[in-house]
């Protein structure tokens, strides 16, 4: 029996656990596994490119526990995007790339393939299900659900995610200090999620519990006014800047900074355009997602903002890198192990499909259809811990 895997998109603290897990539970099993990985995600596919599974990396394969990242390597490419394909050269002009990428697969002689990814990853493998099933080819995809942002339908918790709020949450502990360089300190942490405001809105929840376990010293400059969050703006919610900035002048004037969360997919239409209006090109990748590296809604707000706050210092930092680098924590290392278990279960009974917490199945772990799988997930803004830190912030 061969085995495959393949990680894709952008990295999360759960990739390479995720492997790890899904060695241990097919050497629990007995059966006899030959295992490769394909480099760098679908690219890899497309080129024939490989590594394998040798005795030393299965027999060390908790060394994989500790580390971020992916030990077989990532990248972002749509199968379905044949002019990307063509432009990046992993394909000619004339050639398919899910034809491609499926014939790949059929000379690998793969008889069971792991994707671990979001939901462009997963849908991309269940259009090699489909085309392999038509060519009479029996192929069993299993996925794991990775993305720090947690927005996939309908899967409550995506793999990494927890980590990721807990290193963002971390990374502005240290960057709120900063506080103390000027008077009037504007400080926007700038947190990852295009469409969703989980992660941001989570990772503020963590750094802000964290202050209840801290002690202040209000007589000098170290107070708790300042250590807080003061403003928290993701995607799901609309922004009222105009009343935003009356409410935050008062923050500044009281405390002598004021330090906001940003999702930085947070009022993105509004930036777009923009940007559009004064006839600048909005760049996007593959998938068709606007680059938001390169529009940099930290820098947008900080415009918006600073001049009417009367802000001596602005500060713009950027946690995602840090946060999705990261090894994972104990709470994802426990889901990561239950998914890899079953991931493993229902690849040996050939039952494709994304395993993860079913929401429209009393969030039940379980082998999701492939069909089933979308993204753009939304965060519940109705989630009572995110309205009591509204409360708690002077937001609601």
């Amino acid at each position: 029996m061969k085995i495959a895997f393949l990680t894709s998109g952008g990295i999360a603290p759960c990739l390479s656990a995720s492997i790890g897990h899904l060695i241990e539970s097919y050497i629990n099993t007995g059966k006899k596994c030959e295992m490769i990985g394909y480099l760098n995600g679908y690219r890899g596919l497309l080129e024939g490119k490989t590594i394998s599974f040798n005795e030393n990396v299965k027999l060390n394969y908790k060394v994989l526990f500790n580390f971020g990242g992916s030990p077989i390597g990532n990248s972002r490419v749509k199968l379905t995007n044949i002019k990307d394909c063509i432009k990046k050269g992993y394909i000619q002009r004339g050639e398919n790339p899910l034809k491609k990428a499926a014939l790949q697969l059929i000379k690998d002689k793969v008889d069971i393939l792991h994707t671990i990814g979001g939901d462009d990853t997963n849908t991309t493998a269940a259009d090699l299900v489909k085309y392999l099933k038509e060519k009479k080819y029996n192929l069993t995809v299993v996925g794991l659900p990775k993305t720090i942002d947690n927005d996939v339908i309908p899967i409550k918790q995506s793999l990494g995610a927890w980590t990721a709020a807990e290193q963002s949450a971390n990374f502005f502990k240290n960057i709120v200090n900063e506080n103390t360089t000027s008077s009037r300190n504007l400080i926007i942490h700038e947190v990852m999620g295009r469409n969703c405001g989980w992660l941001t809105a989570y990772s503020a929840y963590l750094y802000q519990k964290s202050l209840q376990e801290t002690t202040f010293l209000p007589d000098i400059l170290v107070s708790d006014n300042r250590w807080s969050i003061h403003a928290i703006y993701i995607p799901e919610i609309k922004i009222n800047l105009d009343f935003e900035i009356i409410r935050l002048k008062k923050v500044m004037d009281k405390n002598d900074c004021v330090n906001i969360f940003l999702s930085e997919g947070a009022g993105i239409s509004t930036i777009i355009s923009e940007i559009e209006s004064e006839g600048l090109e909005v760049k996007r990748d593959a998938f068709g997602h606007v680059r938001l590296d390169e529009i940099n809604p930290g820098k947008w707000y900080s415009k918006k903002l600073g001049k009417s706050l009367k802000a001596d210092k602005i500060l713009i930092q950027k946690s995602g890198y840090f946060a999705r680098s990261a090894s994972p924590n104990e709470k994802d290392l426990e889901l990561i192990k239950k998914s890899s278990e079953l991931a493993v279960k229902n690849a040996l009974k050939k039952n494709s499909g994304v395993i993860g917490n079913d929401e429209e199945n009393k969030n039940k772990l379980s082998c999701i259809k492939f069909d089933r799988i979308k993204g753009h997930k939304e965060f519940n803004v109705d989630t009572e811990w995110f309205n009591l830190l509204l409360n708690e912030i002077g937001q609601k």
